[in-house]
C-alpha cells in the first residue's frame, strides 16, 4: 500500500521541527532520554513507570543518533506511517482493496493523527502496534477455520495447538499486543474491542468455540504480561491528578467521530472473510474510549491520546464509505473516471489545509518551552533569582539547562536527575521565603492568567512573598506560559 505510506510519511516530515518549539511533555521525554541508565531506572521507581519502556527506547535512540527535536519526533512519524500501512491492509481484508486504500489515505489526514505523528511521546507507537495487532487478529480469525481439521475435537483446541498458518498469526498477536500495552497501559483496552470482534466474527460453528478459547488464552497472556507493570504503576496514580472530568472538547470530538462512524457503518460494503467491517471497526472506535470514560468515574483519567488508536476504526469506516460513494465515479473496474477520485482527495486536502498548517505551529500545543527560554533570557540578568509557580513548570528549563546556569533557582533543593524525579525537589516554604528576601530581582515562570493555583504551603509562600516584598516590573505572555520580572520596590528598570 504505497500511497497511504507515502502520504503519512510526507505529512509527518512536513514541518517536523515545528519552528524549533517543544512543549512540556516532549521536554520530559527529552530529559528522561538523556539521563544515565541508573538515573533513569531510579526515576522510574518513583514516577512515570507507565512510560518506562518508551524512555528506554528513546535513550537508546539518542545514544545512536544524537540530535534534537527531529530525533525526538522521528519515531512517531515512522510509527504513523506503519499504522497507515496497517489500516490499508485491514481495510483491504474486510472491505476490499479500494476501501483499504481509501482508509489508508483517510488515516494520516485525520488531525489527531497528524498531531501525534509529530509528538515526542509514545502514543503514535502504541497506535501503530495496536493497528498491527488488530491485523494479526483478523488474519488469525480468517486462517483458523481452514487450519482446523474437521476431525479435531474443536472444544479441546488451545492456543499452541492451532495447526497450520493460523499459529503464526496468533503468535504475532500475542507478541505485538503486549508490546503496545507495555508502551502505555491503556492500550490494554483494545482487548475489549477485540473481544467483541471475536464474538461477532463469522467463524463456522464447528470451530467457533476453539477460536474463542484461543483468543481468551491470548488475551490472558497479554493481561498477565502487563499485570506487574500495572500493579506497580498504581502507586504512581497521583500523576493523573491534573486530569479533569469531563473535558468537553475531547468528549465532543469523540462523540462526533463516533456519530460519523455509526453513519458510515450503515453504508453497505462487500464482506470479505469471516471478519466483517462493522464488527471490527465499530468496537475499535467506540469500546476503548467508552471503557476509559467508565474508569474515569472512579478517577478522572479520560485523555483522548490514551486511546488514540480508536481512530483506526474511524478510518476503516470512513474509507469503506468513501469507496462506496466514489464507486459510480471510479467504476467497478477501478479504471473509469479515476480522475474524479483524485480530485475528491485534493478537495479533502484543501479543506483540511488550515488545520494541517496550524498543527505545525508552536501555538498548536499547550505551551512552548523554547519560547519560555527565549523570554527568560531577554529579561534576566546574571545573578537574578528564578522561581517556578508551580514547581512542575521547572520542566520548561530541562531541554536547555545550560541557558539557566547564571540564574539562581531559589526554591530548588535537588535537581530532577539527582532527586530521581521529573521536576526536582524544593526546600521548605520558610527556606524559600528566606532565599527570596535575599534576592533583589526574581524572574517568575508561571501558568497564564486564569489557571488554578496550587494550594500547598510552598506555592502559597511564593505568592505571598512576591505580593508583600516585590513589585512586578514587566510581564510577557508566550504560548501557555507567563514570564514576570519582579524586583524590590524602586529597583525596576526604567
Amino acid at each position: 500500500m504505497p500511497a497511504p505510506c507515502a502520504l503519512a510519511l510526507a505529512l509527518g516530515l512536513w514541518g517536523i521541527r515545528r519552528q524549533g518549539s517543544i512543549w512540556r511533555d516532549e521536554v520530559v521525554t527529552y530529559d528522561m532520554a538523556h539521563r544515565s541508565l541508573p538515573e533513569l531506572w531510579g526515576t522510574l521507581q518513583n514516577v512515570d513507570a507507565v512510560h518506562g519502556l518508551y524512555y528506554l527506547f528513546m535513550h537508546a535512540l539518542f545514544d545512536v543518533l544524537g540530535g534534537g527535536v527531529v530525533t525526538l519526533r522521528l519515531p512517531s512519524v515512522l510509527a504513523m506511517t506503519a499504522a497507515a500501512a496497517g489500516v490499508a491492509l485491514l481495510g483491504a481484508r474486510v472491505a476490499g482493496e479500494r476501501a483499504g486504500v481509501a482508509a489508508g489515505l483517510v488515516f494520516p489526514l485525520l488531525p489527531l493523527v497528524q498531531e501525534y505523528a509529530q509528538e515526542g511521546r509514545s502514543y503514535a507507537l502504541v497506535c501503530a502496534l495496536v493497528t498491527w495487532s488488530t491485523y494479526f487478529l483478523v488474519r488469525a480469525l480468517a486462517e483458523s477455520p481452514a487450519a482446523v481439521d474437521s476431525a479435531v475435537d474443536a472444544g479441546r483446541l488451545g492456543l499452541f495447538r492451532v495447526p497450520g498458518a493460523a499459529r503464526r498469526w496468533w503468535t504475532a498477536y500475542v507478541i505485538v499486543t503486549p508490546a503496545a500495552c507495555l508502551l502505555h497501559e491503556f492500550a490494554v483496552l483494545v482487548l475489549a474491542a477485540h473481544g467483541v470482534t471475536v464474538v461477532l466474527a463469522g467463524v463456522p460453528c464447528a470451530v467457533r468455540r476453539a477460536v474463542r478459547r484461543t483468543w481468551l488464552v491470548a488475551a490472558g497472556v497479554v493481561t498477565a504480561g502487563l499485570a506487574p507493570l500495572a500493579l506497580f504503576s498504581t502507586g504512581q496514580s497521583a500523576q493523573l491528578s491534573w486530569a479533569l472530568w469531563p473535558d468537553p472538547v475531547q468528549l465532543m470530538t469523540f462523540g462526533a467521530m463516533a456519530g460519523v462512524g455509526v453513519v458510515c457503518a450503515r453504508v453497505p460494503v462487500r464482506t470479505r472473510g469471516p471478519v466483517r467491517l462493522r464488527p471490527l471497526a465499530l468496537p475499535l472506535l467506540i469500546v476503548p474510549p467508552a471503557a476509559l470514560m467508565l474508569l474515569s468515574q472512579l478517577q478522572p483519567m479520560f485523555v483522548d491520546r490514551y486511546v488514540l488508536y480508536c481512530v483506526v476504526g474511524f478510518a476503516l469506516l470512513m474509507g469503506a464509505a468513501l469507496d462506496r460513494a466514489l464507486r459510480p465515479l471510479v467504476g467497478d473496474d477501478g479504471r473509469a473516471h479515476r480522475r474524479h477520485a483524485v480530485w475528491a482527495l485534493v478537495a479533502v486536502l484543501v479543506a483540511l489545509l488550515p488545520a494541517t498548517v496550524y498543527l505545525r505551529t508552536p501555538e498548536s500545543r499547550k505551551d512552548d518551552a523554547t519560547a519560555v527560554v527565549q523570554a527568560v533570557r531577554a529579561v534576566a540578568e546574571p545573578g537574578d533569582g528564578l522561581l517556578f509557580m508551580p514547581a512542575r513548570r521547572r520542566v520548561w528549563t530541562l531541554s536547555e539547562p545550560e541557558r539557566f546556569r547564571d540564574l539562581t533557582d531559589l526554591a530548588l533543593s535537588r535537581a530532577p536527575d539527582s532527586s530521581r524525579s521529573l521536576y526536582g525537589t524544593e526546600v521548605s516554604a520558610e527556606r524559600i521565603r528566606h532565599r527570596m528576601l535575599g534576592t533583589e530581582r526574581i524572574v517568575v515562570l508561571s501558568d497564564p492568567s486564569g489557571e488554578p493555583e496550587d494550594d500547598i504551603s510552598r506555592e502559597a509562600t511564593k505568592r505571598t512573598t512576591l505580593r508583600d516584598a516585590f513589585t512586578p516590573c514587566r510581564t510577557q505572555d508566550v504560548t501557555g506560559a507567563r514570564i514576570t520580572l519582579y524586583a524590590r520596590p524602586g529597583h525596576c528598570d526604567d
